[in-house]
């Protein structure tokens, strides 16, 4: 049912907004390109793009289609008039080997068992849609199996001063020359059991490319030398854990805060909420979620002086974390909190989609309800707010658009066809989207 919206006032609506969260995020200033990482700059789902579209179909208001050749659910990134994704090639393993090969898991998870997986780069021409760099990266020969709803694709890659860095957890981390299409350095050094295959996005800070590697087995974060790509610190986690190895495992990825006076790594673990020095990885503190928490696939969004959090999977909980050096609980919020897609903050609202499709809206200080209401189909992708609207789409290709605010209103429903895996980039008036099929351009320079 669509409700109507506060906002009925522009320059009412963009006083409201502007003061937003970003300024307590301090990992993107380096960045000049203009979608540099996961979530843009600063990683939490804001874009300064205007003159967005709300409509738009498979026929009309599209600019160009890209078919990417493999699969793979990275987020693209954007520089200049290049737009950045990574995706795998998969040769089948076959189904005796495959079988053999499972029993490497200590769960029963629908799993995507390969004889082999190369691991590349895809460059695409942000005016024209054309493919002018596919750069072969990695190699794996009978590589770990990774989960039905995942790929071997699906940490997204950081783009900064002509530089392209790419992780694939423990298949190994590479730096791309984007001017050239080659490869700078790669590091292979690292390695975990995933047991549903990579999912930690890096980020970077100052001279340090930084990431989880939270396995059944092990768990541990780490910061590369981005220009050599050599080892500059790595930290275990600290935080007891459930005995079962399927409840360590994690797939979060960091943000980096300003907090009394000094730059803070938080990061969502299995069970635990740590924060450390980027410089040196040496852990500040932690906080337990005081309940089973694992596989953490949500990025924290941060504002008002707290971290907002999802805890995972088996009983998920939306968390707001005090930044005031107490590092409390300040409220938990139980009932459709996602287990894959992200937070999205914007004003004095929280919005997070559950993976069946419920869009709930809390106020971010207290935690109060403002509304739920059902989006329908299933979502991985993680929201974004650019131009005003709130962008969310679906694994059936369906983007829904909607106006912020205390009650609930749709401005538009999109399909696409194939499913989106991957989180929007809106850049310069157009949205780019990446479906399992190919990667769309909609809204500037699109067709009537």
């Amino acid at each position: 049912m669509l409700r109507g919206s506060r906002f009925t006032h522009p320059i009412r609506m963009t006083h409201r907004i502007a003061p937003l969260i970003l300024a307590g995020i301090i990992s993107a200033s380096a960045f000049a390109a203009e979608w540099p990482e996961w979530r843009g700059p600063g990683g939490q789902g804001h874009a300064s793009a205007k003159g967005l579209p709300t409509v738009w179909s498979e026929t009309s208001g599209i600019a160009w289609k890209a078919n990417i050749p493999g699969r793979g659910w990275s987020s693209p990134v954007i520089d200049g008039k290049q737009i950045w994704l990574t995706t795998a090639i998969e040769t089948p393993a076959k189904p005796e080997d495959a079988a053999r090969r499972l029993k490497a898991n200590t769960g029963d998870q629908p799993l995507t068992i390969l004889e082999q997986v190369g691991l590349r780069a895809v460059c695409v021409d942000r005016d024209s849609g054309r493919i002018i760099h596919d750069v072969p990266l990695l190699t794996e020969r009978e590589p770990q199996g990774v989960h039905k709803l995942n790929s071997y694709a699906s940490c997204s890659p950081v783009i900064e001063g002509g530089r392209l860095y790419c992780h694939f957890g423990t298949f190994g981390t590479v730096c791309v020359d984007t001017a050239k299409g080659a490869l700078v350095w790669k590091n292979t050094d690292l390695h975990i059991q995933h047991e549903n295959g990579p999912g930690s996005t890096p980020v970077l800070w100052k001279n340090l490319l930084i990431f989880h590697l939270d396995g059944s087995d092990k768990q541990f974060l780490v910061a590369l030398d981005k220009t050599t790509g050599t080892l500059a610190w790595k930290t275990d986690r600290s935080g007891a854990m459930n005995a079962n190895p399927q409840l360590k495992k994690s797939y979060g990825t960091p943000i980096v805060v300003e907090s009394g006076g000094r730059a803070e790594l938080i990061s969502p673990a299995a069970d635990w909420l740590y924060a450390y020095d980027p410089a040196s990885g040496r852990e500040l503190w932690k906080l337990p979620f005081g309940r089973l928490g694992f596989s953490i696939t949500p990025r924290p969004v941060t504002g008002h002086g707290m971290i907002f959090m999802s805890t995972g999977f088996m009983k998920p909980e939306m968390l707001a974390v005090k930044l005031d050096g107490t590092h409390d609980i300040a409220w938990r919020y139980a009932k459709g909190a996602p287990t894959m897609p992200s937070p999205l903050l914007v004003g004095e609202e929280l919005y997070f989609v559950s993976d069946a499709g419920v869009i709930t809206c809390l106020d971010a200080k207290t935690g109060t309800e403002h509304y739920k209401e059902r989006l329908g189909g299933d979502y991985s992708s993680s929201p974004i707010f650019a131009d005003g609207k709130i962008y969310i789409g679906s694994r059936t290709g369906l983007v829904t658009v909607i106006t912020p605010g205390k009650k609930f209103e749709a401005l538009g429903k999109n399909q696409l066809p194939g499913k989106i895996m991957a989180t929007p980039a809106a850049v310069d008036g157009a949205l780019f989207i990446r479906t399992d099929e190919a990667l769309f351009r909609i809204g500037s320079g699109a067709k009537p």
